[in-house]
């Protein structure tokens, strides 16, 4: 269990990162988080302080949306470190140096471009 950032509605099945300041936040860009799984199920501290509530996250393996056009994912990164675009969204690179990792691999795109990444924990 991570304490929550404030101000944060995180979705289950969301990408989580910890944030600067160690708490528990929805994957975005910036290049201050450190990618560390997904979010099991819904949390609510949209009007709470930092800590005010905590969050599980799982490993394992689990799929995100591509990102598009250069950033796009294919089977030919399988293996690679993506970033993080926002919490559903990952991409092939830092974005200019503006996006943070995930700190999972790339470990399958399926043929409509999802993306499966994973963070140890069960296999895919």
């Amino acid at each position: 269990m991570f304490p929550v950032g404030a101000s944060m509605l995180l979705y289950a099945g969301a990408l989580a990162a910890i944030n600067a300041s160690g708490y528990l936040v929805k994957g975005s860009t910036s290049t201050t988080l450190r990618g560390v799984g997904v979010i099991t199920r819904r949390v609510d501290n949209s009007t709470g302080a930092n800590g005010d509530v905590k969050a599980e996250v799982s490993a394992g393996c689990w799929p995100f949306k591509n990102s598009t056009s250069t950033d796009q994912i294919t089977r030919a990164h399988i293996g690679m470190t993506p970033y993080i675009v926002d919490d559903q969204t990952v991409a092939l690179t830092s974005g200019s140096s503006t996006r943070s990792t995930t700190g999972g691999q790339i470990w399958d795109v399926d043929d409509d471009g999802t993306v499966w990444i994973f963070w140890g924990g069960d296999e895919c």
